[in-house]
């Protein structure tokens, strides 16, 4: 059974003291909400104490990203170790904007996914073309190879506690959105290419959610796909109306 997951990247949006009243506003606006993963991933100085705060709630927490080294002499970034021991269960991996400005490629990736795996937390592997790739007609061919690079030698087990999201990069902080039939197409496409490398209980499996511009205004017509799972949120989530609006729309 897929879980319904609606995940908020807060990007580098907030103080302190200004996470601490969203985090605070979501808590009091999310008791009602059933059958939704509610996940929240504020910055890194918010972690511990977003953790404290939604400790029995139907809240998790997830890093933005993390370190592709254990530990050592690497100034100013964060380990997966050091994440799970702030309260993290979850982190985000791959997202394009990573990939854009900091050059990560999948090899990088990969190397991320095995060390979150090795502390217990869960990949929200990101994967997506660029307006260019998607106008070229190579949307499919471009999501195959990041997928197949970035699981590189993850087994069938560890895949068991990964979760994909799929960015149309294109769709990302324009205002545009891939239509519902455009997400569909292609998170059936991922699952599809899931299939191929770990068989279908596993593809059928796998939560898949939607990271392009998910808004109130569109949430219910994308979650009505069969493959949608449920949605990777920006800007939306930095309020706390339109987060819970969002993950109503199940």
């Amino acid at each position: 059974m897929r879980k319904h997951i609606v995940a908020g990247n807060w990007k580098m949006n907030k103080t302190f003291s200004e996470g601490i009243d969203l985090i605070n506003k979501i808590i009091n606006k999310s008791e009602p909400l059933q059958n939704v993963q509610l996940i929240i991933a504020p910055p890194f100085i918010l972690t511990s104490e977003a953790a404290r705060l939604a400790m029995n709630k139907n809240i998790d927490l997830a890093g933005q990203n993390c370190a592709n080294h254990d530990e050592g002499a690497y100034t100013g970034e964060i380990s997966a170790r050091m994440l799970k021991s702030s309260g993290a269960t979850y982190v985000i991996l791959g997202h394009s904007e990573r990939r854009a400005y900091y050059h990560e490629t999948d090899e990088i990736i990969n190397t991320k996914i095995k060390l979150c795996l090795e502390n217990s937390l869960t990949p929200i592997v990101c994967c997506g073309e660029v307006l260019e790739e998607r106008e070229a007609n190579k949307h499919f061919e471009v999501v195959a190879k990041q997928i197949k690079g970035m699981f590189q030698d993850i087994s069938s087990e560890a895949f068991k506690n990964i979760v994909i999201a799929y960015e149309p990069v294109w769709a990302i902080g324009t205002g545009k959105t891939a239509s519902p039939e455009q997400a569909q197409e292609m998170h059936l496409f991922i699952r599809e290419t899931i299939k191929n490398i770990y068989g279908s209980d596993l593809s059928n499996n796998v939560s898949i959610l939607y990271g392009g511009s998910c808004k109130p205004s569109n949430a219910k017509e994308l979650f009505a796909n069969p493959d949608v799972d449920g949605g990777l949120i920006g800007g939306a989530s930095l309020n706390a109306d339109d987060f819970i609006a969002i993950a109503n729309s199940f």
